[in-house]
């Protein structure tokens, strides 16, 4: 049997040893149930595509309230974006800490309604409250839910060999963004002011709601979008390889065509992990079909989102398969994120 891990998600074989055979009563409505490295589940009710998607509330005081909020309802946003539908309703479920201030709460609340404006989400119903044992950064859990038609929505089980990958942003994104916003001082110093600025520019990209949207509006299934998937714990080869594996297929990926940011580079150098396998909200992996592939990022690029094609989805004996400098090796899960390890590792170097 399968342990349990010393931290973060569980592990697919954990998934499937527990939860998968053990779901509650049975449902013909069940469009899309819970998969291992798939973002959302999806319904049919009323003749229409409804997705759910369900996350902690995720604040972290040290990123300052303003960006914690910010942060904390664009991972739920985004989550739900990967189904290809707009997300519209949220509940949400605040345990908050005891030294939770009315003044901090204030803050939080404003921005999370603020954002939820923009990104057209309604908040529905919730619970709010203050709990002895409640810490953070986990301070409550939340659902988005988005809704279209049922044409509309994308999924693994719609790839197909020769489907195209795509990547939005880069590497290390949320890797980036988070060492930014914790360790400012220490980045100016060995990397310069440049670098410092543009680092804590990434803060604010994590989250792939536009990235999403702006996909699949050039068409999906048949015609344009096949999947989604937001590039969480492990980073992109985490990604890669989940779509990969949750469509059945195998895959061919080039290293050499992933585009990365400069300020990642030097970040991810300056605290000695790997971007390709760090954690990223904020990158967008997409499948898609070959016609629409250059369409895709086009679209992308009018809303200033850099992107690249990176690779396919292939027949699975194939199996994964990653290519760099001419060189081929297997594309492997990392399954442990390098991210944490280096980040608290460097909280109590630099500020111990």
């Amino acid at each position: 049997m399968s342990e349990m891990p010393e931290i973060g998600k569980i592990s697919p074989e954990i998934f499937n040893e527990l939860i998968f055979p053990r779901l509650g009563a049975k449902s013909e409505g069940v469009l899309v149930g819970p998969q291992h490295g798939v973002d959302v589940g999806i319904a049919e009710i009323g003749g229409k595509a409804v997705s759910f998607t369900t996350d902690p509330v995720f604040i972290v005081p040290e990123y300052g309230w303003e960006r914690a909020a910010w942060f904390a309802l664009h991972i739920l946003a985004s989550d739900s974006a990967t189904s290809g539908l707009k997300p519209k309703y949220l509940t949400i479920d605040l345990n908050l800490p005891m030294d939770m201030t009315k003044q901090a709460l204030a803050t939080v609340w404003e921005v999370i309604h603020r954002e939820c404006v923009k990104l057209g989400i309604n908040v529905i119903t919730g619970h709010t409250a203050r709990y002895e044992g409640c810490h953070y950064p986990m301070v409550g859990g939340a659902t988005v839910i988005g809704i279209g038609e049922l044409d509309e929505y994308v999924t693994p089980r719609f790839c197909e060999a020769g489907d195209k990958l795509i990547i939005t942003k880069g590497p290390a994104i949320e890797a980036t963004g988070i060492f930014a916003a914790m360790l400012p001082k220490v980045i100016e110093k060995e990397c310069g002011k440049d670098i410092a600025r543009k680092s804590q520019e990434v803060f604010y990209k994590m989250s792939v709601v536009e990235d999403a949207m702006t996909a699949v509006s050039v068409g999906v299934r048949k015609n344009g979008v096949t999947a989604l998937h937001d590039a969480t714990e492990c980073g992109v080869w985490g990604g890669l390889f989940e779509v990969a594996q949750a469509s059945g297929l195998g895959a061919r990926i080039e290293k050499d065509k992933i585009i990365m940011e400069e300020s990642v580079a030097e970040v991810c150098k300056l605290f000695g992990i790997d971007p390709y396998a760090s954690i990223s909200e904020g990158t967008l992996i997409i499948a898609c079909k070959a016609h629409k592939a250059e369409a895709v990022v086009k679209a992308l690029a009018a809303k200033h989102i850099n992107s690249s094609i990176v690779g396919e989805l292939t027949k699975p004996e194939k199996g994964m398969v990653l290519v760099e400098k001419g060189k081929e090796r297997p594309l492997v899960h990392p399954i442990v994120d390098p991210f944490w390890r280096a980040f608290y590792g460097a909280l109590e170097r630099y500020k111990g």
